[in-house]
């Protein structure tokens, strides 16, 4: 009894700011990765490597498209693993190795050209999925409140911002240092690989977890894959999700290209706009997720879509080589777009409460793989399509090629309609949307009586030596 009401007060209590930064340093490898990844790496495939636009945009979109099954599958695993060392703490371990062997043979030791490429990006994708899966789905279990969700993704998405500034300074670094512009790539592979084990000791080390009790009798099978997308809840969030990837992967594969041909400024200049991108997202994710707190998070989602598409509209009338107007510019974009998955992400968990009140079972790893593969189709579809249409209007993307007006226009058109038309669609995506903070509550409090008739297994410690919320791991008593 002592321990249920332990329990019951640890779930009433706001959560530490202390424990939500320890969280999310997780987030600090992951998205200083997805930045390399995007705008990086394959623009060093094609210009330092040797391989031509059209086999790298393959390469990425194959890989894409054979990683599909792998999320759904993860998240069962994830869902249904029930250890004293955690559920998606081991998970969460498990991952870091195979990442970082994926890293040093992608950024630091590439070979094989276009076969290797494919064989390491495939280890790439698996280290990523389960890492980003252990970590949404660990959040979504850490903030039970729908408006703590918002704090904590936003948080975490802060935090991210934080290893992507990082990553991008590696160009900087690589000058200063005079080293060739090429070695930018490898050093952003081996600040990763070594950010990667020390961020994930951090969590954890000083991250409690609590593994919901499942109610006994209810079993997974295949067609609930599409009984959980099918939701009106869920549908609405993974359409949205696709479309708000999407956009700005449509954006960061041909950055680049757009701000120092049509723009006009050099690569370091690039880098650096980029940099105040994604360091808006430190201002633009806290206040992003207070803004949810106060109208909602789909009401967020639809006000932070309608101000980006804004945004980019007036890119093309910009003054060419303004570094003051262009960074003003890009804080705008960036502050905006540091909503979209935080959001949506927080939006996942309160369906994922809604689901475990109807089904019994938690279900959070697998809704969090549906969502994360809305991601991993956007990039492909990103890399593969925009490239695709820069050969077909001729541009050459070679170390000093010169590309002609024609080119360059069709390089714009590129740019911009693909992220405008996408984010507009995701924002729209949540007109009536109807599970809000009031029916979230009203699901929060059935879950809470319910997991109240459970017995608990004894405390799952940290690492530290901190207790957590007590873990019930038993058939529920009869009653």
């Amino acid at each position: 009894m002592a321990q249920t009401d332990a329990a019951t007060a640890a779930s009433s209590r706001q959560l530490k700011l202390s424990t939500i930064l320890a969280f999310a340093c997780t987030s600090l490898p992951l998205s200083a990765l997805t930045i390399a990844m995007a705008v990086y790496l394959p623009r060093h495939f094609a210009t330092e490597i040797g391989i031509s636009l059209a086999a790298v945009g393959s390469a990425f979109a194959l890989v894409r498209l054979i990683d599909i099954p792998l999320d759904p599958l993860l998240g069962v695993a994830m869902d249904r693993t029930r250890t004293r060392f955690g559920r998606y703490r081991l998970w969460t371990v498990i991952g870091a190795p195979v990442l970082m062997l994926a890293i040093f043979m992608l950024f630091i030791q590439p070979s094989g050209g276009v076969t290797g490429l494919i064989i390491w990006l495939l280890v790439l994708y698996l280290g990523t999925s389960i890492l980003h899966l252990s970590h949404a789905a660990w959040a979504a279990t850490l903030a039970p409140k729908y408006n703590d969700r918002s704090r904590v993704f936003a948080i975490m998405t802060a935090v991210g911002v934080l290893g992507s500034v990082l990553v991008l300074g590696m160009p900087f670094l690589v000058s200063g240092l005079g080293m060739d512009e090429a070695q930018g790539v490898p050093a952003m592979g081996w600040f990763v690989l070594l950010l990667t084990p020390v961020a994930v000791w951090i969590v954890v080390a000083l991250t409690p977890e609590k593994i919901a009790p499942d109610v006994p009798g209810q079993k997974f099978q295949i067609k609930e894959y599409w009984r959980l997308i099918a939701r009106p809840s869920m549908g609405r969030i993974v359409l949205a999700d696709l479309c708000l990837s999407l956009g700005p992967g449509w954006m960061s594969a041909l950055y680049l290209f757009f701000f120092t041909d049509s723009r006009g400024f050099t690569t370091s200049q690039a880098s650096a706009l980029l940099g105040v991108y994604i360091l808006a997202g430190f201002a633009g994710a806290p206040l992003l997720g207070r803004l949810a707190m106060r109208i909602s998070k789909h009401r967020a989602v639809m006000v932070a879509t309608t101000g980006y598409a804004l945004t980019l509209v007036a890119l093309p009338f910009l003054p060419k080589g303004d570094m003051l107007v262009g960074a003003v510019q890009m804080f705008m974009a960036g502050f905006l777009a540091a909503g979209f998955q935080l959001l949506t992400r927080a939006m996942t968990a309160d369906v994922a409460d809604e689901i475990r009140l109807e089904q019994g079972k938690e279900r959070s790893g697998l809704l969090y793989a549906i969502t994360t593969l809305t991601s991993k189709i956007s990039g492909a579809l990103a890399i593969f399509l925009t490239f695709q249409v820069l050969e077909r209007v001729g541009y050459n993307a070679a170390t000093g090629a010169t590309n002609d007006e024609v080119a360059v226009r069709g390089l714009e058109y590129a740019f911009l309609l693909g992220p405008i038309f996408f984010v507009t669609v995701g924002g729209l995506c949540f007109l009536g949307y109807g599970l809000g903070e009031q029916e979230h509550g009203r699901i929060r409090r059935e879950l809470d009586e319910r997991d109240a008739l459970y017995d608990e297994a004894p405390v799952i410690e940290t690492l530290a030596g901190e207790p957590s919320i007590p873990t019930p791991l038993v058939e529920p008593r009869k009653t």
